[in-house]
């Protein structure tokens, strides 16, 4: 299994296309459910949008990554065409509040799967993050630099931080990632 090394819990590849997080977060678990389902809270850490709250309900993602932290920053040159904002739908698959919350990154019939498993541990909650069914080794370093950047910015949140630009932290974890899948393809 390959892990990457980076502030917070370090992503993993424990089966091919997945890629999975872990971290410990401030709870209770209804606060962490918020931050997942609300769309004002979501978009403090990932992105807005309606989510309609049941198994087939869509659920909409509008990012805005030069809102997400403290200060703008130049956008690598690969995301320029996300640099007004980037949006899109999914379909959810699970949801059992305030547990676990899966649905489709995208509409397509291909589409990857997100999940998230929420479990108190005392007062802090056990986040866990399943990404599956992504495709080449470019979209795993990119989703898991995306993913654990997202996750930085959750518990810089939850802790009452403002986060820095989110542009400059996703550099530096993707190319973490890039040289922990380098040897694939």
């Amino acid at each position: 299994m390959h892990r990457a090394r980076t502030r917070g819990a370090p992503g993993a590849f424990p089966a091919p296309g997945t890629v999975r997080f872990e971290r410990l977060l401030p709870g209770p678990v209804e606060r962490l459910w918020a931050y997942l389902t609300d769309s004002d809270k979501r978009g403090q850490w990932l992105a807005t949008g309606a989510m309609e709250p049941w198994v087939g309900g869509r659920i909409a993602h509008v990012f805005r990554h030069a809102d997400l932290g403290s200060s703008p920053e130049p956008i690598p040159e690969r995301y320029q065409h996300m640099k007004d904002g980037h949006a899109f739908t999914g379909r959810i698959t699970r949801y059992e509040p305030p547990h676990v919350l899966a649905y489709t990154w995208g509409d397509a019939p291909d589409a990857s799967e997100v999940t998230f498993d929420l479990s108190p541990r005392g007062a802090d909650v056990l986040l866990v993050l399943t990404h599956r069914l992504l495709g080449a080794r470019r979209e795993r370093v990119s989703v898991a630099g995306g993913w654990h950047t997202h996750l930085e910015l959750l518990e810089d949140r939850l802790h009452g931080r403002v986060p820095p630009s989110f542009w400059a932290v996703h550099s530096a974890r993707e190319a973490e990632y890039e040289r922990v899948l380098a040897g694939e393809e």
